[in-house]
């Protein structure tokens, strides 16, 4: 894959970390074998796609991305099926969260060393 499917990867990953933390609260304690499994599909992918960012994203912005987005998106989607509750306050913190990602990725960074690609 080219270096510029680097941040649709990393966004991707993110998805698939929030199926996969999703999963994880749906696994009861990996009791479950259907949440458990789509939590180890999850995870994997989720890992895969963020190593493969990193090579082309600095870590940090690449990790704080991925915590921030599989974050949001996980509260959002337990608020969107009534698991957890909606209020004024995680919607603007859950804005805060998206703003500074997107921030993240319009503040210019030194590319990551081809040396360190492989």
């Amino acid at each position: 894959m080219r270096a510029s499917l680097a941040w649709p990867v990393l966004l991707i990953s993110a998805v698939f970390e929030a199926v996969w933390a999703t999963a994880l609260g749906l696994s009861a304690g990996f009791t479950r074998p259907i949440p458990t499994v789509v939590f180890l599909v999850g995870l994997t992918c989720s890992m895969l796609g963020l190593g493969w960012a990193a090579r082309h994203i600095p870590i940090g912005t690449a990790y704080a991305v991925w915590t921030g987005v599989g974050a949001a998106l996980t509260v959002a989607y337990a608020m969107a099926t009534g698991t957890e509750t909606i209020s004024v306050g995680k919607v603007i913190f859950l804005t805060g969260i998206i703003a500074a990602v997107v921030g993240l990725k319009l503040v210019p960074s030194k590319p990551v060393a081809p040396a360190d690609r492989d």
